[in-house]
């Protein structure tokens, strides 16, 4: 890749809420917030050579990476409007990097395979066409793993962690709070404190002044956290946060928080 080494260039790396299913590119006004956020985003980062999402939305038996020329679309999505079907998002895919990939996790004996097939999913193409909606920059998928087992998805970042010096833009795609039963879907922002305590020590593990040591001890044991089944019924949502961190080795910044879905979401950039 270009300017691998140049000093100047470094990954950045993002985890965000990205909302429910296609209601942010359909205008829905609980959303906002959200694209509000996101279509500025590029603003605050370098244009990155290649973007890297790791997406709640795939999981796999062995990390999977998306390795076509020209990903499709996946759109893994039911009951919405016709137009949901209808949204392109034309990047091309990068499947040199996938392969660069693929040889980072076999140094670190993570089990990984390519996907020529698979299109991108709504946690790939809903957020990218609100920040990148020329779809010129070439994007990859990473798939979580089947288990959802905190440490390895933490492993999966650390094994990422020679891409650092590039200019790349790793995205880890979400939604800090997940609950389906408990989501607005008309849009009113409701007081909640049981999420309140579950973001409020989000922002303490990832931002807050804690040793590395400690950040990572308490992803691992998230279940623990105040609410934290409430918040993350199942954790896909969750995960790719451990992805980013493990490729990290600094205290995040919240650049996010605010209400999507009636919810208090964060988001994070390393």
């Amino acid at each position: 890749m270009r300017n691998q080494h140049n000093s100047q260039h470094h990954a950045q790396i993002l985890y965000f809420s990205h909302g429910g299913g296609p209601l942010p590119i359909l205008g829905d006004a609980s959303h906002k917030a959200m694209v509000d956020f996101m279509r500025q985003l590029p603003s605050r980062l370098r244009q990155p050579e290649a973007i890297l999402v790791v997406s709640a939305h795939w999981e796999e038996s062995a990390a999977t990476l998306l390795s076509g020329q020209t990903p499709p679309l996946f759109y893994d999505y039911y009951g919405f409007p016709q137009e949901a079907y209808a949204i392109t998002y034309p990047a091309p895919g990068n499947p040199e990097l996938a392969e660069r990939i693929v040889r980072l996790l076999n140094a670190q004996n993570i089990p990984v395979r390519l996907d020529p097939e698979r299109g991108f999913d709504h946690g790939v193409f809903i957020p990218l066409k609100l920040m990148y909606p020329q779809a010129d920059i070439p994007a990859l998928q990473l798939s979580l793993l089947r288990g959802l087992n905190p440490t390895a998805h933490i492993a999966l970042g650390k094994a990422l962690r020679e891409m650092l010096s590039e200019n790349i833009l790793v995205i880890g795609s979400g939604f800090s709070f997940h609950n389906m039963q408990a989501f607005s879907w008309q849009g009113a922002n409701m007081p909640d404190p049981a999420n309140d305590a579950f973001q409020n020590w989000l922002i303490e593990t990832c931002a807050g002044s804690l040793s590395q040591e400690e950040r990572e001890q308490r992803l691992i044991e998230w279940p623990t956290a105040p609410s934290a089944r409430y918040c993350h019924p199942r954790e896909e949502h969750l995960l790719p946060l451990h992805v980013c961190f493990g490729m990290t080795d600094t205290p995040a910044t919240v650049i996010f928080d605010d209400y999507i879905l009636g919810k208090r979401g964060v988001a994070f950039l390393w």
